[in-house]
């Protein structure tokens, strides 16, 4: 065996796997605070619309589902708006950006602690 080497491996090999490791979890984590983010986001924007409880929860799965559709935060806070706006609750950007910023701390938190709630 050559140095550097411990059982086969080299340390390169090691730091390599290491690497992939870490960046499949960091977009796998990426992907659930995604995912919970549009959630939260859907909710606060279905109690602003005064959806049912039904049609709350199909409109929060909608947006989870289009954000695994569509990565882009502005492709879901545009369908927020327009869903907003449609249903005659006013609707600014700026507050828009201001909720998706709070619910990615608030779901980023929640997933690494382990606990999701509504």
């Amino acid at each position: 065996m050559r140095e550097g080497q411990i059982g086969g491996m080299n340390s390169f090999d090691e730091r390599e796997r290491a690497f992939e490791a870490k960046l499949a979890a960091d977009q796998e984590l990426a992907f659930k605070v995604a995912a919970r983010r549009n959630a939260l986001l859907g909710w606060w924007a279905a109690r602003r619309m005064n959806l049912t409880v039904m049609a709350a929860e199909d409109y929060v799965k909608t947006l989870v589902a289009e954000g695994v559709v569509h990565a882009d935060p502005a492709a879901v806070s545009a369908r927020v708006i327009q869903d907003l706006l449609a249903r005659g609750v006013p609707a600014r950007r700026e507050e828009l950006e201001a909720q998706i910023q709070q619910f990615t701390a608030k779901a980023r938190a929640e997933i690494v602690r382990g606990e999701l709630s509504r």
